[in-house]
């Protein structure tokens, strides 16, 4: 089975941090690029990062630059998104999904999705 469970969604204060793990199992991870989505209600799905399986390359929005930081453990084939300094705007169910490799911007091109996890970050 190919799956990608997200986790480490919760409840922040604005200014606050939390850390979502991606874990994968059934396949291995080091072959693949990890693009984590955001989707807020009444918003289009949208690119929040991605990280290159080699890890030597990284992508993220520009709403997110510099607050957010993308990194991958390929030996506990899991992938990592740091978020500091949270604002309201933040608010979304997040979703990492993966393809073969290379990082893309558009959604369509990957082939593994998880259920999401919920950030909500409110005073």
């Amino acid at each position: 089975q190919l799956q990608l469970v997200e986790s480490g969604g919760g409840l922040v204060q604005p200014g606050g941090s939390l850390r979502l793990s991606c874990a994968a199992s059934g396949f291995t991870l080091a072959y693949y690029a990890i693009g984590w989505f955001r989707q807020a209600p009444g918003k289009e799905r949208e690119g929040v990062s991605c990280i290159r399986s080699s890890g030597g390359s990284t992508n993220y929005a520009d709403s997110v630059k510099g607050r957010f930081t993308i990194s991958r453990d390929n030996a506990k084939n899991t992938v990592y998104l740091q978020m500091n300094s949270l604002k309201p705007e933040d608010t979304a169910v997040y979703y990492c999904a993966a393809r073969y490799h290379y990082c893309s911007d558009k959604g369509s091109l990957y082939d593994y999705w998880g259920q999401g996890t919920q950030v909500t970050v409110s005073s």
